[in-house]
C-alpha cells in the first residue's frame, strides 16, 4: 500500500496538489510501485487530516493522468509502465529546472554564475559565491 507517512503538507501550494506530486515523485523514485493500492480516500482524508474532497479531487487527476486505476467497490490501484515513469521524470526536471532559474534570475545571477553555483554546490563545496 502507498504510504504517505513522509507528506508534509505545506501552505504554498493546494493539498490537491501536493497530493498528486507525491505520488508522481514517488512513481520516478521508485517508493510507489506499479499494482500498488492507495488508502481509501477516507482513510487517506484522516491520514492528513484534509477535507475528503480534497483527496477526491487529487484521486480524480492521478486517474485523469492514468496513473491510478479505480474500479467501484475495489481499491484504487498505482498504473505505470516505464514509459509512463520516463515521462513523468522528464516532466518533473523540467517543472524543477524552470522554478530553479526563476529563482536565480530573482537574485540577479546569469546563467553562468547559476551554473558555477549548482556546481559547486553539487559537489558539496560549501562556499558562497
Amino acid at each position: 500500500m502507498v504510504s504517505f507517512e513522509n507528506l508534509v503538507l505545506d501552505d504554498n501550494t493546494p493539498i490537491y496538489q501536493q497530493i498528486l506530486d507525491f505520488v508522481r515523485r514517488g512513481i520516478v523514485a521508485g517508493t510507489v510501485s506499479d499494482g500498488e493500492e492507495l488508502p481509501s480516500r477516507r482513510v487517506l482524508s484522516a491520514l492528513l487530516g484534509v477535507n475528503p474532497n480534497t483527496v477526491q479531487r487529487a484521486c480524480r487527476l492521478l486517474e485523469e493522468e492514468g496513473l491510478v486505476v479505480s474500479h467501484t467497490g475495489a481499491k484504487s490501484c498505482i498504473s505505470v509502465d516505464d514509459v509512463r515513469r520516463a515521462e513523468i521524470r522528464r516532466e518533473l526536471r523540467a517543472e524543477e529546472a524552470r522554478a530553479a532559474a526563476r529563482r536565480f534570475k530573482s537574485l540577479g545571477l546569469t546563467a553562468d554564475e547559476a551554473a558555477e553555483l549548482l556546481v559547486m554546490h553539487w559537489e558539496g563545496e560549501e562556499n558562497d559565491a
